[in-house]
């Protein structure tokens, strides 16, 4: 694949997001399964699920950006809106399976929103080969 620079570099992310989830979830399987609640550890292992879900997502954006069958435009969107999209879900179930903080489930659907909106604008933006 001779990528462009910005398909490289959202295929970096993308790799390092999924190392992270890999990284998130071993910490929670092993190091806090003694620590935390049943309830702490699935608000964490759901965090996880998305993060994977999400960074995979970039991948596939990358893919279909290669096979030029994204815009430009399009595609940089999307990778900016799972991104954020990962720190605020995913962020804010870590922070509130680790430290209790009711008020960070508030932020959790910021995220999610912005999950449905990256799908729905490859949905849209998608050409199918056809510009």
């Amino acid at each position: 694949m001779n990528a462009t620079p910005m398909l490289q570099s959202w295929l970096r992310i993308s790799a390092l997001l999924m190392a992270s989830a890999v990284i998130f979830g071993a910490f929670g399987a092993h190091a806090l399964k003694s620590k935390l609640s049943e309830y702490h550890l699935q608000v964490f292992q759901t965090g996880i699920e998305y993060h994977f879900i999400h960074a995979l997502g970039m991948l596939i954006v990358v893919a279909l950006g290669a096979a030029n069958l994204l815009p430009v435009t399009a595609l940089t969107w999307i990778q900016r809106i799972f991104f954020a999209g990962i720190i605020l879900f995913s962020g804010s179930l870590y922070l509130l399976a680790l430290t209790d903080k009711r008020w960070l489930g508030a932020i959790t659907p910021i995220g999610g929103t912005l999950f449905i909106l990256g799908w729905i604008l490859i949905a849209i933006k998608c050409t199918g080969g056809h510009e």
